[in-house]
């Protein structure tokens, strides 16, 4: 299967802090992100890189994840050798095993696995493995909930006398570490990537429809409903729109809604269980589910009608649960979470939380209503954990509408056609050998030696060795200041094409993860720009001659350099081939683009500031607008309060349903830019895409490396459409800027305006 972007960079992430010594490494990766797929990846890659290694992947006692992920990895990767602990307890364990391994049936006492007696034990099985010169990692899958002494032990069984060994632990609430300790590092995956990607939904709507108290100052009266029966109104209502939707858009996926229970009391089972039969939905016509516990005391434990419910087309349309489903539980079509509130206040649960996540079928639909997930509740510390563990994932919303007067505006949107298009290879050649002869006027298919000499002086390593360093002085403390201080010392190893071709072909991955190539399109590139081969008709893109040794110790000894240029080539405009910078009409699809009638607006309830933005396209939109970052803010109330802006619209940042214009990254992969703002004014309209300003020292905090590329689109289209636009910052005195004819990242340039000079 192909990894997505954030995944291939975990990957490399969790490869460097192995190769780098760390002991302890922290995957922090949010449910839904992928984390078996990362992991199995990742061991993969390493054992082919590493020999003599054995991986002990530990899962939490209840769901039978070790079977679980050991079923994933042989899906996902062909030819593991996979192992339970039944299979350990048979053979023992040999090199490149991935051992799977339920915590609980190793840390109870009455376990035969750890138990002295005649048969050759599980700790016995260590030690031969460790005599026979193999050496484990560890994986703790779910972290947060194997952290106790009993664990301790058992990893102490694994350590190579008493010295310690990598241990990977991976969860979406890892506890807490030492960020200070050197050992230690932490591999994360950002959230907001997983989104982009639309694997988890976008954004959590907290009680959608509930009336909004701090405009309107009343208390609405519930008539005729008790608190229960109001909240699985507005449930069902989502459950049945939700699923309208879906159809529209051909797909047949059944939204599940899942209930709650309170875990102090069984009063409320039966008022539950009553309302849904009133609604038809029941046990008897499979429509309702239940899980709760088998082994507590309520005298409802039971499971019932569970089976399929977690196809997308499943009949069942709501499950009762009390404690949280268990982890490891997926069920994609969950949208929508009833938390009944336990008079005793329940702490909110990322587990439970987590089981609304996923998106069915793994991609967003460009609709904000099937690309989020609903939580109703009269529990506000729930919710409040909620938005305290989201942060910007989770607000109050409501449905805001277009004000009759904007609903006739028109622009012209671009997308991508259906048939997505490959990564290329030569648009990235082209791309690299332009950055190469640009930053160190190299030349191409000729004066291979001049161009060695080039790269020699500025800095790029040419040995028939592999060059190693280490760190030579005196420290009383293991500070990587101090460290940093001392002295380098390099060492020179023999090249073994064995050994080494494992880590050339380790590099080569990780250049193609900075890429987004894949490993066999990664290494043509490579050979094509660096290798001697009579046996390629075209040499055009060479830049060197290096033999089959050479290209090795090359591509090892400067793996670090190289990812730094390739990575420059990729995102620098300077950089672009004429093919990256424009398009054939024929390459995208071009259509009317009208702001959408109705808009899911997020806001923050609690947030005093609560001012109505007049001169926003919606009515009703207010100052407390969110996810916003501190630029669009500071240009939401420009526009607000300039007296040249006459209507201004905040743009979506993904989906059909948005505004967009293609443009090609150095590799040739098409992408989509959605300018954040589409302005009124006095000039006419205006496109505006702001970026990440400067702080009072002066120092860039824009993080988009494609800011070049697409800021050069803007312009084109700008100029095509006859539009105005460009791209707003503030500089260190917090004040608005644009840049609108040559992208700049010096905000004290001539490139920056003033904006409120400029739209005068």
């Amino acid at each position: 299967m192909d990894l997505l972007n954030f995944q291939r960079k975990a990957i490399s992430q969790l490869q460097a802090a192995i190769e780098n010594g760390k002991q302890e490494i922290i995957l922090k990766s949010c449910t839904g992100s992928g984390k078996t797929i990362m992991l199995t990846h990742f061991m993969d890659e390493y054992l082919k890189c590493h020999s003599n290694t054995v991986f002990i992947w530990f899962t939490p006692g209840k769901g039978n994840l070790e079977e679980q992920s050991k079923k994933k990895m042989d899906l996902y990767i062909h030819g593991a050798q996979t192992k339970l602990l039944s299979d350990v307890m048979t053979s023992g364990f040999c090199e490149n095993d991935c051992c799977f391994i339920n915590w609980e049936l190793l840390n109870k006492k009455e376990n035969v696995a750890v138990r002295d007696g005649e048969h050759t034990n599980f700790i016995e099985f260590i030690q031969k493995a460790r005599d026979s010169g193999l050496h484990f990692i560890l994986v703790i899958d779910e972290s947060h909930m194997n952290d106790s002494k009993k664990s301790a032990v058992i990893i102490n069984y694994f350590k190579e006398g008493g010295n310690a060994i990598p241990i990977i632990r991976a969860s979406a609430t890892p506890n807490n570490f030492d960020e200070n300790n050197p050992n230690t590092e932490l591999v994360e995956v950002e959230e907001k990537d997983v989104i982009a990607e639309g694997l988890i939904k976008k954004m959590l709507i907290i009680n959608e429809g509930f009336p909004i108290t701090i405009l309107t100052n009343e208390i609405t009266e519930l008539e005729g409903e008790s608190q229960v029966s109001y909240l699985l109104n507005k449930a069902l209502e989502k459950q049945r729109l939700l699923r309208k939707k879906f159809l529209e858009q051909g797909e047949k996926i059944n939204p599940l809604i899942l209930v709650q229970m309170p875990n102090s009391s069984d009063s409320l089972l039966d008022e539950v269980q009553a309302w849904f039969e009133n609604h038809e939905i029941n046990y008897e016509n499979n429509k309702l589910a239940i899980w709760l516990s088998e082994n507590g005391k309520s005298k409802f434990s039971r499971h019932e009608n569970l089976e399929g419910i977690v196809a997308n087309d499943a009949e069942q349309e709501a499950l009762l649960f009390k404690m949280a489903v268990a982890t490891g539980w997926d069920c994609p079509r969950a949208h929508i979470l009833v938390k009944l509130r336990d008079h005793e206040g329940e702490k909110f649960e990322i587990q439970t939380f987590g089981r609304i996540r996923r998106m069915p079928n793994a991609h967003h639909y460009g609709d904000n209503a099937l690309d989020s997930c609903y939580l109703y509740t009269w529990d506000n510390k729930f919710s409040e954990g909620a938005k305290a563990f989201l942060q910007h994932g989770a607000w109050d919303a409501t449905y805001i509408l277009l004000k009759d007067k904007y609903k006739n505006i028109t622009l012209k949107t671009q997308q991508r056609p259906d048939v997505i298009d490959e990564n290329d290879a030569e648009d990235t050649m082209k791309s690299i050998v332009n950055h190469y002869e640009k930053k160190y006027g190299l030349f191409r298919n000729k004066k291979f030696e001049e161009n060695k000499n080039l790269l020699a002086k500025n800095g790029y390593v040419f040995r028939d060795k592999i060059v190693v360093s280490a760190k030579i002085g005196m420290t009383e403390t293991l500070d990587a200041s101090k460290m940093n201080k001392m002295y380098d010392s390099d060492f020179a190893i023999p090249l073994n094409t064995h050994t080494h071709g494992r880590q050339f072909h380790h590099e080569v991955g990780i250049l193609g993860v900075e890429l987004s190539l894949k490993y066999e399109t990664m290494i043509t590139v490579i050979r094509r720009l660096f290798y001697k081969n009579p046996k390629l008709q075209s040499t055009k893109y060479s830049l060197l001659n290096l033999g089959t040794r050479e290209l090795y110790s090359y591509v090892i000894n400067n793996a670090e350099r190289l990812k730094d240029d390739f990575h420059e080539a990729i995102t620098e405009i300077g950089n672009a081939t004429q093919k990256t910078l424009t398009f054939d009409p024929s390459e995208f699809v071009e259509k009317d683009f009208h702001i959408p009638q109705v808009c899911l607006f997020t806001y923050d309830g609690s947030d005093k500031a609560q001012k109505v933005y007049s001169k926003n396209v919606y009515a009703n939109y207010r100052e407390s607008a969110e996810v916003r970052s501190a630029p669009e803010r500071a240009f939401e109330s420009f526009c607000e309060t300039s007296s040249f802006v006459t209507w201004f619209y905040k743009n979506g940042d993904k989906g059909t349903d948005y505004y967009s214009i293609v443009y090609k990254d150095g590799t040739g992969k098409m992408r989509l830019f959605y300018p954040d703002y589409v302005v009124g004014s006095k000039k006419g309209v205006w496109i505006i895409e702001t970026k990440g300003g400067f702080s009072s020292s002066g120092q860039s905090q824009n993080i988009d490396d494609f800011s070049p590329r697409k800021f050069e689109v803007l312009k084109n289209y700008l100029k095509e459409y006859n539009l105005k636009g460009g791209f707003v910052r503030t500089n260190r005195k917090q004040k608005l800027c644009i840049c609108m004819e040559n992208y700049n990242d010096d905000i004290d340039g001539d490139d920056w305006k003033l904006l409120e000079e400029v739209m005068k």
